[in-house]
């Protein structure tokens, strides 16, 4: 048995510590020791000093008046006082620390600020604000003035103020190209990636401020377009200025490298750059995955320049100008499991022949079916309705032109709706 401290933190920040009598006992179903809590004396700072002391002289008559107890004080004496004054974890920094260093990201960065001659502690800042991503993901207010003074036990980072951590977010942004190569010649060579097969997407993060950038800035020599734009928003907030930010990966999920672009930038106009940036990585001739929002005729023109390769996974309903070419040509579908049939359809000869797989989930489309019919008998419902009255409805007919339920199985004519689908 022994004396168990454990400890809670408030949202103030402030920490409360609790103690108790444990002893571990083992678990036969799992395998492994366990700790259980045979009594708790409570909170530490309403600590009951007089009933942990009455506790040690019982034990200490049960040993004898003449044995030694704990590190060589007599028995019957009342232990020495001991006050915490702060506790820090210490696990995930070392195994932050560690991976720091395998994959290569410590001396990229040390690297890059060898050749520009810094002496700032920018090293220890960054990886204080990765090691606290990982461990307990804040702001850099909170990684500087709460995480890092009494969370994580970081000597070399001790002194640091949140200043010091946006300064080695500017270092950053200039170094990034160079220390994302590093990392990733780094984690190729350790993880033995295959790069053969590169999959790329975006996404768009938002901003609570009012106006959007504006003008170009010029930093360290380099000038940076303005980033924080309104756009189209994945999130759904088009009314705030936004990023996008663009990953590509390797099939295992592993980065290849990432981009952050001016929030007004397109899907489809961010290919061109990007496969020219992985081609500076001798990644020109990998084979490029892309969703339905890389597909136009300028993405399809720039992915395949220099014999380049891509797959691009898009619905039916985008392929309007192949329609007849692809939907007609005849060929049964292969099973290739429980949920999903493919076809291959090749339209065209030589270099420029392009490979469509039409692919086909039969429980899917089975769902979608009985979920259309449902809304044509609910719309022919509302046009019974409508057809009832004896006035004229051209509020109700609009509210069925612009139903997000029923607006897509209606036309307008000249002088009614009329459906579309039977």
């Amino acid at each position: 048995m022994y004396l168990r401290v454990t400890q809670r933190r408030n949202r103030d920040g402030s920490t409360v510590r609790y103690y108790g009598l444990a002893e571990n006992v083992w678990n036969t179903d799992s395998k492994r020791s366990e700790t259980q809590v045979i009594h708790s004396f409570g909170r530490a700072d309403q600590l009951d000093r007089a009933a942990l002391e009455r506790l040690v002289r019982s034990i200490n008559r049960v040993l004898g008046d003449d044995e030694q107890v704990g590190d060589g004080a007599p028995a019957g004496t009342a232990p020495p006082d001991i006050e915490i004054d702060a506790a820090f974890e210490f696990g995930i920094p070392l195994t932050a620390r560690h991976l720091w260093e395998e994959l290569g990201i410590g001396p990229a960065v040390r690297d890059c600020l060898s050749k520009a001659e810094l002496t700032a502690p920018h090293e220890a800042a960054l990886f204080a604000m990765a090691a606290n991503r990982l461990d307990d993901p804040g702001s850099k207010r909170a990684c500087a003035e709460r995480w890092l003074t009494d969370t994580a036990w970081l000597p070399e980072a001790t002194d640091l103020t949140v200043d010091h951590l946006y300064r080695a977010l500017d270092v950053l942004a200039v170094w990034a190209d160079a220390i994302e190569r590093a990392v990733f010649l780094r984690a190729a060579d350790l993880f033995r990636l295959d790069v053969d097969l590169i999959f790329y997407d975006t996404t768009t993060a938002y901003f609570e401020i009012d106006e959007a950038d504006e003008t170009e800035q010029v930093w360290a020599g380099r000038l940076f377009a303005p980033l924080r734009r309104r756009g189209h928003s994945k999130e759904g907030r088009d009314n705030q200025p936004q990023v996008i930010i663009a990953m590509a990966v390797t099939r295992d999920g592993m980065p290849v490298r990432s981009w952050v672009l001016p929030g007004d930038t397109a899907d489809v106009a961010t290919v061109a750059r990007i496969k020219e940036d992985l081609r500076a990585w001798n990644l020109g001739r990998c084979l490029f995955v892309g969703d339905a929002g890389m597909y136009s005729a300028d993405n399809l023109m720039a992915l395949s320049k220099g014999l380049g390769h891509y797959i691009l996974a898009v619905p039916m309903r985008r392929l309007r100008d192949v329609d007849e070419a692809v939907l007609t040509r005849p060929g049964r579908y292969r099973k290739v499991a429980d949920n999903l049939q493919a076809k291959e359809v090749v339209v065209g000869d030589g270099e420029r022949r392009k490979r469509y797989v039409l692919c086909l989930n039969p429980e899917e489309a089975e769902r979608q079916r009985q979920h259309r019919d449902e809304v044509l008998a609910g719309l022919r419902a509302e046009l019974a309705l409508l057809a009832a009255r004896d006035a004229e409805h051209p509020k109700a007919a609009c509210a069925l032109l612009t139903s997000r339920r029923y607006g897509r199985y209606l036309r307008a004519g000249p002088k009614k709706i009329v459906e579309r689908f039977q």
